[in-house]
């Protein structure tokens, strides 16, 4: 059983007999009266948000999800699909399941695909992934410590703020929670 002491982010719990994975949440004391915790989840099955408010010492069953080692193969009109290496069994999930994780996909990358009751549901991504700039205004030398920032265009279609000495050609390296710039990568 799950209580809401062991909540944190990216836990997977059933709520009212559906899976549900925890995107925030926070504890709150009041003052007066009893401690609850406000919690954003995410259905596992259809996507959906839901925010909810829980009491304190409530409890939640753990769902039967299994992950599995899955390469990202390509994506089709069907949706992305995914490739078991161990016995080439495929599985295509569609962009309304995966979210933001289309984002940060490239063919070839190693991922692991949430299955629930044996039905692929999810995508659990690294904590980062490094990816090239496709597009942006021409850098500048000199321009390594200022604060400033212009944006860029990554070779999967997403757009990130990154510092003004960054070309076309970089390899970046980006938050794939907060979809942010951590670093430039040298790949030598």
């Amino acid at each position: 059983m799950i209580e809401t002491s062991d909540f944190r982010k990216g836990l997977n719990l059933l709520v009212d007999g559906e899976p549900f994975t925890i995107v925030d949440f926070q504890h709150v004391k009041p003052g007066k009266g009893n401690q609850f915790t406000r919690t954003k989840l995410r259905n596992l099955i259809t996507g959906q948000n839901l925010e909810r408010t829980i009491k304190s010492g409530e409890k939640f069953g753990e769902p039967d999800i299994v992950f599995k080692d899955m390469d990202y193969l390509y994506k089709d009109d069907n949706g992305y699909n995914f490739m078991d290496p161990a016995d080439y069994n495929q599985v295509t999930l569609n962009k309304e399941v995966l979210g933001d994780a289309t984002n940060y996909l490239l063919e070839g990358m190693k991922t692991k695909v949430c299955f629930y009751n044996e039905r692929a549901v999810g995508l659990d991504l690294p904590v980062s992934v490094n990816l090239k700039v496709v597009a942006t205004d021409p850098g500048f030398k000199g321009n390594t410590v200022t604060g400033t920032f212009k944006p860029a265009t990554l070779e999967t279609g997403l757009v990130v703020q990154v510092p003004l000495h960054t070309n076309v050609g970089d390899t970046l390296k980006i938050d794939t929670e907060t979809g942010e710039y951590k670093e430039r990568v040298n790949l030598k």
